[in-house]
């Protein structure tokens, strides 16, 4: 069993994840799945983050929040682009965004969505999504009182496990005289 971490006192900082972060990204990720009640799902380990994150192609970013007096992380924002098709622009998509209990209410789920929201502004994105889990009203209301809108006219879909391999497998052949064609090499 972990011992419960002392409150935070004083201010934090918002950083870039590091490589060397990955072990405490997958603790962070897993103390969301707990307060998410999806803990059966967190299976990512600091080596797929350590790849994914920081590898040859990264597929998303993070960012971590660290306290002042003792350098601890107390929470952390995943987040990759996306595309508008029809604004013509990138946007950003925040996977996660998580601050352990003892440190919240003292700024710091508001830092990390900043920090995301000035890179997408940085970027040039015309956009930032997320979602949030119907039951979550305290962070429906957060991310409410921050100008976020619920976009009740949309509905996500998901194919994972079996069904992506069955759908990916209804794939036309990559032309093998110019597989950089399509666009998917």
């Amino acid at each position: 069993m972990q011992a419960t971490p002392a409150p935070v006192h004083g201010p934090f900082t918002i950083r870039a994840s590091r490589p060397y972060d990955c072990e405490t990204i997958v603790n962070l990720v897993r103390e969301l799945a707990v307060y998410e009640k999806l803990e059966h799902l967190a299976v990512a380990t600091a080596d797929d983050f350590r790849r994914n994150l920081f590898g040859p192609r990264p597929f998303a970013e993070a960012i971590l929040a660290e306290s002042g007096s003792d350098r601890r992380l107390i929470g952390f924002a995943l987040y990759f682009h996306t595309f508008s098709t029809f604004l013509g622009k990138p946007g950003i998509y925040l996977e996660d965004i998580f601050v352990r209990p003892e440190s919240r209410r003292q700024g710091v789920g508001k830092a990390l969505l900043a920090s995301v929201a000035r890179v997408a502004e940085e970027r040039g994105c015309g956009r930032l999504e997320w979602s949030v889990l119907n039951w979550n009203t305290p962070s429906i209301e957060f991310y409410v009182s921050l100008g976020a809108r619920p976009m009740s006219e949309w509905s996500v879909y998901r194919v994972d496990d079996e069904p992506l391999r069955r759908l990916a497998a209804l794939a036309p052949t990559r032309s093998q005289a110019d597989p950089g064609e399509t666009g998917l090499g």
